[in-house]
């Protein structure tokens, strides 16, 4: 009897450009008020704050390294 095969789980293309994956493990991500539009209207320490990257939430990790595939 034949064993079916699995299909291979593939890479999410657009969450490898959007978040970096550090030396020990941690997932990084930006921020969204830094990029784009109707920036001249927020503070400028607001700007720097959000240019910084941050650690992905416990709640939203297990998901991110599923659709990366680690």
């Amino acid at each position: 009897m034949k064993k079916a095969k699995r299909i291979k789980q593939k890479t999410h293309k657009s969450l490898i450009k959007r978040i970096k994956i550090t030396g020990t493990g941690k997932v990084m991500r930006s921020h969204q008020l830094r990029s784009g539009h109707l920036r001249r209207h927020k503070s400028k320490s607001a700007l720097r704050r959000h240019a910084r990257p941050v650690l992905v939430s416990k709640t939203q990790l297990r998901s991110v390294k599923r659709l990366l595939g680690i």
